[in-house]
């Protein structure tokens, strides 16, 4: 399931293609077609991530709420505008020189093997579906010459397209319209997000909600309604890193660890965002680096590593089933 750095990847994406800019709204494939009559024709406002929950303003206070859950995705054409603040020195689209794609003082762009950091298709880990007129970064399909708008490629939900841009979302589990009340109900039910408030005041509702519940943290770091964003992958880095057994209840963890995941939850999830990739493992250099950023099985501690050796320790990480969901650990390492 896309998780909350992708999801803020793509409200950035919206902002920067999107925003201050009417819409022609269709649904090709026919199960939005009521909701696209409604978006068709309007400007749009803004776009909000919180959490795995995307929410786009359109005039006159229409929001279209999207969740992807564990199949959808954002599929984007045309002229893709990069957001300076992630952009490297050599104007390559979507990559960072500080801590991202590319390695310092190197120019070439290091992609990731499942196009997870691709700004052509955000959301679960596919290979790009559109050509990119403007990006270096076309992956997939051979190129399309000219054709605008593009063609439809299977099955589209809600198709978003102005002059120059065009955005497809496909398999999304939640794809509705809201009005502003509607929107904010749905706000409050989720739990703080590092990127949408104060971070301080988040830090303290989190920690408050962790230390009175009897539930396994495993389960609490997955709970939306604890804390917005995290998914399987950074759940078991997160503990990982803490070196936290991930059965223990949440109000038997010293409040010192708690307010560490929390901000070990802020700086990987300002990771995620710059870079568009899952990097939990800290240091690394060099070749080592390099096979990071390219492979999932390189970047991370224990997550897909079931039967493989702890880095740390060497004891065999362990898989389960908690919550329906698959969880890796160290049964060394996470006593």
């Amino acid at each position: 399931m896309p998780e909350g750095h992708s999801v803020h990847r793509i409200a950035r994406q919206f902002a920067r293609n999107f925003t201050g800019r009417p819409v022609q709204a269709s649904s090709p494939q026919g199960r939005f077609a009521e909701g696209a009559s409604v978006l068709n024709g309007r400007e749009l406002m803004q776009s909000v991530a919180v959490g795995k929950q995307m929410f786009l303003e359109f005039e006159d206070a229409v929001w279209l709420r999207v969740h992807l859950g564990l199949y959808g995705a954002w599929d984007f054409a045309g002229e893709i505008i990069a957001d300076p603040t992630i952009a490297s020195a050599n104007g390559r689209m979507g990559q960072t020189n500080q801590r991202g794609t590319d390695l310092p003082g190197d120019g070439e762009a290091i992609f990731d093997d499942a196009g997870e950091n691709s700004l052509t298709s955000i959301g679960a880990p596919r290979r790009a579906r559109v050509h990119v007129r403007m990006s270096e970064q076309t992956k997939g399909l051979a190129d399309e010459g000219d054709e605008w708008p593009p063609p439809v490629v299977g099955q589209v939900r809600l198709r978003l397209l102005n002059e120059t841009t065009c955005a497809d979302l496909r398999g999304p589990t939640a794809c509705v319209l809201q009005s502003t009340d509607e929107m904010l109900a749905t706000i409050a039910k989720l739990g703080p997000d590092p990127l949408v408030g104060d971070p301080a005041e988040g830090e303290e509702r989190f920690v408050t909600t962790v230390r009175r519940k009897p539930t396994p943290i495993a389960l609490l770091l997955m709970d939306q309604a604890v804390v917005s964003g995290i998914g399987n992958v950074y759940r078991a880095e997160m503990l990982y890193r803490a070196r936290l057994n991930p059965h223990t209840p949440g109000r038997d963890v010293p409040e010192e660890i708690v307010r560490e995941l929390w901000r070990d939850w802020v700086r990987l999830l300002a990771i995620g965002v710059e870079t568009g990739q899952m990097m939990t493992m800290d240091g690394l250099t060099g070749d080592a680096y390099r096979a990071a950023m390219a492979s999932r099985d390189d970047r991370h501690w224990v997550y897909h590593r079931a039967g493989l050796p702890c880095r740390v320790c060497g004891t065999e990480i362990a898989l389960e089933e908690i919550g329906a969901r698959k969880l890796y650990w160290c049964p060394s390492c996470q006593r």
